[in-house]
């Protein structure tokens, strides 16, 4: 009895043991860790580490990167772009090849007119129907109602009075009676050289579309050619590519361009343009003024103010009128109206070597009382040519 009482104290006594053992071996068992605090924000940033191997930064002085050797010991090479190359001055065709071009260039294109007339004159009869036809001929070719009247009476006379017409004849009498029509005594120089004071001032004026601001452009070649320095006033403020045509035509022979904001006063960069032509010693100041369409009145006014506002300078010496010659008769509506605003000294014809209307240089003159002093001739930088009258009458003509 007192072995099986012995036995159940000494089970209960290890089961207590192993009891006690488990409880505390739950009760240290460690809490998870608390969430880290909030960082200081007024604490200098920690420095990086990698794992066990960071270490404190050491207190070096910094060095720049030509002071480090590079691997294959060799220095930093430095790119530097190259310096914007100024555009080459260009040395314009003198004025003399010009005409000979012009002959060349409108036999080509315009002496149907002249082979027109010829033929028609060397009819053996010239009966009313025929003289009909010669006046339809010279009216289709924008002569011009009066002048047509003008020359088919002289025609009828002369005629009458040569009888016996051989072709050689005809021609030097059509010949005769053209340069006269076209007028052989006008004074077509360009004033660009005043007497008395430097520069001359030339405005240029007209509708868009006529190649104004390309034929000023031009006639600084054909003024560069004859020897003489150019400053560019680019006036046409109102057209964006306006000034930045001009100027490139101005860098091609070396000529200064004045110029002014977009949509800036015209008469403002006239005014300058003039005053720095002055500063430089110029020999000549071309402004390329907007090219208003002939039914604004007030832009056209405007017009007639950068006149005066360049004239408290000094005088304009020249106003150059461009019309297309392809417009024909519209262009002398154009012509009048300018003439109204500005008292027009020239005409410079452009596009002629594209029409068979070269008559409009007998129009536009009568309609003006002013010459025809240059002609475009087409789209090279020297096609611009001075007008005469004699090779002009041969190119329609033929020879």
């Amino acid at each position: 009895m007192d072995i099986v009482i012995l036995a159940v104290v000494i089970a209960v006594v290890v089961l207590g043991a192993l009891g006690g053992l488990i409880v505390g071996s739950r009760r240290k068992k460690q809490l998870p860790p608390p969430p880290p605090a909030a960082p200081d924000i007024t604490a200098p940033p920690a420095e990086p580490h990698v794992g066990d191997e960071a270490e404190t930064p050491r207190e070096e002085p910094r060095r720049t990167i030509e002071e480090v050797d590079l691997p294959d010991g060799s220095a930093p090479v430095v790119v530097e772009e190259p310096p914007a190359e100024a555009p080459e001055i260009e040395i314009p065709e003198p004025t003399a090849g010009r005409l000979v071009r012009l002959r060349a260039r409108l036999s080509r294109s315009q002496n149907a007119l002249g082979k027109g007339l010829l033929t028609l004159l060397s009819r053996e009869h010239l009966d009313e129907d025929t003289w009909e036809e010669i006046e339809d001929t010279l009216l289709t070719a924008d002569v011009g109602v009066q002048p047509t009247q003008e020359l088919v009476e002289r025609l009828r006379e002369r005629v009458k009075v040569l009888g016996t017409r051989t072709p050689e004849e005809l021609r030097t009498l059509l010949r005769e009676e053209l340069v006269t029509l076209v007028g052989r005594d006008m004074d077509r120089a360009v004033k660009t050289e005043p007497e008395d004071r430097k520069p001359g001032i030339v405005m240029v004026v007209g509708v868009n579309g006529t190649g104004k601001t390309t034929t000023t452009g031009k006639l600084a070649r054909v003024l560069v050619a004859d020897g003489q320095s150019v400053v560019l006033g680019a006036a046409d403020t109102f057209r964006a590519a306006a000034a930045d045509q001009l100027q490139t035509w101005g860098e091609r022979v070396g000529a200064y361009t004045v110029r002014g904001p977009e949509g800036g006063d015209p008469a403002s960069v006239a005014f300058d343009a003039v005053k720095e032509g002055k500063e430089m010693g110029a020999n000549v100041v071309l402004i390329d003024t907007a090219g208003r369409l002939h039914t604004k009145t007030g832009l056209m006014d405007e017009l007639g103010k950068v006149k005066r506002v360049v004239e408290k300078h000094a005088p304009v010496d020249e106003v150059l009128l461009v019309l297309d010659a392809t417009t024909g008769q519209n262009g002398l509506v154009q012509a009048r109206v300018f003439a109204e605003v500005v008292d027009i000294t020239g005409i410079v014809l452009t596009k002629l070597d594209g029409t068979a209307k070269g008559g409009i240089v007998v129009a536009v003159q009568r309609e003006l009382g002013v010459p025809v002093k240059l002609v475009g001739l087409g789209e090279g930088a020297d096609d611009l040519a001075p007008f005469e009258p004699e090779a002009f009458v041969d190119a329609l003509i033929g020879e």
